[in-house]
């Protein structure tokens, strides 16, 4: 071998000899340990730095759910290991029916100790869960399986994440919202509204919901209903309540379209609109909004002003003329204000006018379609709405700046 070679074994057998002199070393130097004749006890794990610690003051989730949204029955176990996975108590679980669309439900589980209400399955879940708890302390998490998820939508939640979705409901931040309250003043006999009827029905309830006099020419109490996005009158309503179910439950909000095109040569609305106690304006209409936020399904940005903590709604009066011009202008105009885009010129044929107020009154000519929050309720001569400012608690993403401040 050559120099470089010798000096390379020379240099291994030093490194060897190194080890094996610090090994003997040290286990002639560390200590003999003792081990304690004491009975071995299983020990939990520790909680990791994102997984907290179980409380003595346990958050107790229950879920509402409309059993006949599609995936709702695996939900319930996801729902089981999400709790579990965050050392709380196992969930309560209520189903809705057809005779109660979730109202009881949530109030038998507020009343049984829950102090989170998670509503699983479409608007209507959503807005028979917000019934029963507007106005407590207890908040409501979303896991939207319906078609529009209207509320879901506007609150930015990933509406296609069910792990998200359950993380949010049940450890997001609460965050105030406006509750809108629409009122039937003629007549309510001629609407049918499963939720604020299962309201009513519901033992030991406020009873804050229905007025004291009749509707004028009917035997049925005035009476609430709530919405948290969008009520409205007119062709919204009319295309509401003429959307093929089926057809819904296959292609989804684009069933909406489908009777948007049966509508668009219906007739204009004579209203009278009273905002705020003052005096009522003539108009005539397509439709009325009634908002408390504005985003809709594809994209689309109905109310871009309206804010769901303001304390405030926000009306959207949309009037077309001239047939398909007038209503492809109003397509423009509602793509360009999603966008932060006005056009405020005189004498469009398509057109959106946007005003805000705490309480609005409407009187019409005839009888007008109306619907909340995308269900259509019926018809009637006069409604009037109002806010509720903060009067329901959601688990949000995230809560917004002006709320944390």
């Amino acid at each position: 071998m050559v120099w470089s070679e010798w000096l390379s074994v020379v240099a291994v057998l030093l490194a060897t000899t190194a080890v094996a002199l610090s090994v003997v070393a040290l286990r002639r130097t560390r200590p003999a340990r003792r081990i304690p004749a004491v009975p071995v006890v299983a020990v939990e794990p520790p909680a990791t730095a994102t997984e907290p610690l179980p409380s003595t003051h346990a958050t107790q989730i229950a879920f509402v759910c409309n059993p006949s949204k599609p995936g709702a029955a695996e939900l319930r176990d996801a729902a089981i290991q999400a709790c579990a996975s965050r050392y709380m108590p196992e969930p309560m679980w209520f189903e809705t029916t057809v005779d109660d669309p979730g109202v009881g439900q949530a109030r038998e589980a507020v009343r049984r100790g829950a102090t989170t209400v998670v509503a699983v399955g479409g608007d209507g879940t959503v807005r028979a869960v917000a019934e029963a708890l507007a106005g407590s302390d207890v908040s409501m998490g979303l896991v939207p399986l319906g078609t529009g998820n209207l509320l879901a939508r506007n609150l930015d939640l990933p509406l296609t994440d069910i792990d998200a979705l359950l993380r949010i409901a049940i450890t997001g931040p609460a965050r105030a919202i406006d509750v809108g309250w629409l009122r039937v003043e003629r007549y309510e006999d001629t609407v049918s509204d499963d939720i604020a009827e299962a309201a009513d029905d519901v033992p030991g309830a406020s009873g804050g919901r229905v007025g004291a006099a009749p509707s004028r020419g009917a035997g049925a109490p005035t009476r609430d209903h709530i919405f948290l996005v969008i009520a409205g009158l007119g062709f919204d309503a009319a295309v509401m309540g003429d959307t093929d179910e089926d057809l819904k439950a296959k292609v989804g909000w684009i069933a909406y379209w489908f009777a948007g095109f049966r509508h668009l040569n219906g007739r204009r609305m004579r209203l009278r609109v009273a905002v705020d106690g003052g005096p009522a304006q003539p108009v005539r209409l397509r439709s009325l909004l009634v908002g408390n936020c504005g985003k809709l399904p594809g994209g689309i940005t109905l109310l871009p002003d309206a804010v769901i903590d303001d304390g405030v709604l926000d009306l959207a009066a949309i009037d077309t003329r001239g047939g398909i011009a007038g209503w492809t202008q109003l397509v423009g105009e509602v793509a360009l204000q999603g966008i932060g885009l006005r056009n405020d010129l005189p004498g469009k044929i398509g057109r959106i006018d946007h005003s805000r107020c705490r309480t609005v009154r409407v009187v019409a000519d005839g009888v007008e379609q109306i619907q909340v929050d995308g269900d259509n309720i019926g018809q009637a001569f006069e409604v009037s709405a109002r806010v509720d400012p903060g009067a329901l608690q959601v688990r949000s993403a995230t809560v917004p700046a002006t709320a944390a401040a």
